[in-house]
């Protein structure tokens, strides 16, 4: 009962007369695109044969590869890395969690060429990489780097959050009972922070999964080792629109459910504890 007054006390506020007009515009505008994509699909006589035809497949399993292998390296790299930034309050680590979020407002497509100008044959560390047999640009790895450039923030900075909601005191009494370090992290600060990791995880596997501008630049376009799931879309709109659109929606369903699946994770096995 109390819920309800309070909800009605809200609706009845001006802020909330217009926060309410603001949702249901921005449902709207995100919804609308959505449900006429879903439809037009729909209406494609040959949806089962474009979503189930080599193209689409190849590139399905091309996206599912190289994204679980960058959210592999993403997740290894990254959280060792946001716990030092959650716990440091020293001079460097506040400049490079600043270059954290450079990837979020970078466009992809500069994010490609400056990784071509780094990792190509012509680039800063490219011809050195070569002298040892390792080519990067226009390979399956491309793929994977320009992943981890695009997607990797959205982990970072979640699980910085997360390990900065974890207070130090926890810490601190576990080590002073006798607690190594490692078993305290793993056993009290990671279980602690992982509802945000996992919300970091998945909006960067999303993202990863998406990702078309920096692999264009830097992986190519080439069809079962660098075309994932938006540059088959894109291929498919030249020849046709009915295929674009069935690649389109199976790239919308695989969003979604990754989306879904990481949050009734977070919810039952984090939160229920």
């Amino acid at each position: 009962m109390a819920r309800v007054m309070a909800m009605s006390r809200l609706t009845a506020h001006p802020a909330g007369i217009l926060g309410g007009g603001g949702a249901a515009i921005y449902v709207l505008f995100i919804g609308l695109p959505v449900i006429a994509l879903l439809v037009r699909a729909a209406q494609q006589g040959d949806f089962l044969a474009a979503v189930t035809g080599d193209l689409a497949l190849t590139a399905l399993r091309l996206s599912i590869m190289t994204s679980v292998i960058s959210m592999a390296v993403v997740v290894l790299l990254g959280t060792p890395f946001a716990y030092l930034l959650a716990r440091s309050d020293s001079l460097w680590a506040r400049v490079v969690d600043s270059l954290v979020e450079l990837p979020l407002v970078l466009p992809p497509v500069v994010a490609g060429v400056a990784m071509l100008m780094a990792f190509g044959r012509g680039g800063l560390i490219g011809p050195g990489l070569e002298n040892i047999g390792i080519t990067l640009p226009f390979t399956t790895a491309a793929v994977v780097f320009a992943q981890i450039f695009v997607a990797s923030p959205f982990f970072i900075r979640a699980a910085k959050l997360g390990f900065q909601s974890v207070t130090k005191d926890y810490e601190d009494v576990a080590q002073t009972l006798g607690v190594s370090p490692w078993r305290t992290f793993f056993r009290i600060t990671l279980p602690l922070a992982g509802p945000a990791m996992f919300t970091g995880l998945g909006l960067a596997w999303a993202r990863a999964l998406s990702e078309f501008g920096a692999t264009m630049m830097f992986a190519g376009n080439l069809t079962g080792e660098t075309q994932t799931m938006p540059l088959a879309i894109m291929t498919a709109m030249d020849t046709s629109l009915d295929s674009a659109l069935a690649l389109s929606v199976l790239l919308l369903a695989g969003s979604v459910f990754v989306l879904v699946l990481l949050g009734l994770l977070t919810r039952r096995k984090w939160q229920g504890r």
